[in-house]
């Protein structure tokens, strides 16, 4: 069903936008411009005046308009997953998002309520990427190219399997450590790049300048991953388009992401540039989810979307 697939790819927009307005209130500290929640200097969200709308309160209660919108085309989707689409496995995916924004919107007010804590605003950070990551799922699961029969995805190459299920744990690990350098203001705590400190590693160690540095070297890691990746498939599968085209665009995107990082510490940590990383970094993070689902394509049942169709007519009529 087209109209499922692409509001499925409207909810992953929008979220990517939730992300950046994230991003722009973590960079600009306006995360307490708005100090009650749920609501809004004592409105109701969506009755705040726009007139009112200024400085960092532009930011926060902008963030949590968008937030309120990908909250209801979540709702919306899970409906349209549990009428429309016969796939058991389908709609708790689609209950697994519903239950992940909800939880992310909670985690937001307490970080406004308890004054900005750390772990939790971490943990709002980590939780955003996972909702990210369920909604690109659903766009994928619902995709033309999904229902078609890979033959070739039934391979015994364990180690492309390996990379590419390993390639998001490892991106997402190191959104984390960058989550932990951000919200604990470390972001700055070796202020030069490419070099550490005017050298490759750091001559003084604190607890700041170790993740900081931690996040540099696990961006390395991460794109020296990629790059293995993409060489193996370019050796031993270069005819999946379905896989070659996905992790091109990985190293692509490692490279600007990389370029964004030392921009971001060249800046002195300038909203739109720290912003940016954000926001690219959690694209990196779906296109190698992405890899690994088409990698793995043939653990997952093999529909026929026609089929499919047929079966929850006759069901709901």
């Amino acid at each position: 069903m087209t109209w499922l697939h692409n509001y499925s790819r409207l909810l992953a927009v929008a979220t990517v936008l939730l992300i950046a307005a994230g991003g722009m209130v973590t960079s600009t500290g306006a995360g307490l411009s708005v100090p009650d929640w749920p609501s809004s200097y004592g409105y109701f969200m969506f009755a705040f005046p726009l007139s009112s709308m200024v400085g960092g309160i532009f930011y926060e209660h902008g963030h949590r308009l968008i937030a309120s919108t990908v909250g209801i085309l979540t709702i919306g989707l899970v409906i349209c997953l549990w009428l429309y689409d016969p796939r058991r496995w389908m709609r708790w995916v689609g209950v697994a998002a519903l239950v992940t924004v909800i939880l992310q919107g909670i985690m937001g007010g307490i970080t406004v309520l308890y004054f900005l804590p750390t772990p939790v605003s971490i943990s709002h950070a980590g939780i955003a990427q996972i909702f990210f990551c369920l909604t690109v799922s659903l766009a994928l699961f619902t995709s033309p190219g999904w229902h078609k029969t890979y033959e070739a995805t039934k391979h015994n190459d364990h180690i492309i399997s390996t990379l590419a299920t390993g390639l998001p744990i490892l991106i997402y690990v190191q959104i984390l450590i960058g989550a932990t350098m951000r919200h604990t203001g470390a972001g700055l705590a070796i202020p030069d790049f490419p070099l550490v400190l005017g050298g490759l590693v750091p001559h003084t160690w604190n607890f700041s300048i170790a993740i900081h540095f931690l996040h540099r070297l696990g961006g390395i890691i991460t794109t020296l991953a990629i790059f293995a990746t993409l060489g193996h498939l370019l050796t031993h599968h270069r005819t999946r388009r379905d896989l070659i085209r996905p992790t091109w665009f990985l190293a692509l995107l490692v490279v600007i992401q990389v370029g964004l990082g030392g921009w971001t510490v060249l800046s002195q940590r300038a909203p739109l540039i720290n912003t940016a990383h954000v926001v690219t970094g959690a694209i990196v993070l779906a296109s190698a989810l992405v890899l690994g689902l088409r990698v793995n394509r043939h653990r997952f049942p093999i529909e026929n979307p026609l089929r499919l169709s047929t079966t929850a007519t006759r069901e709901t009529s």
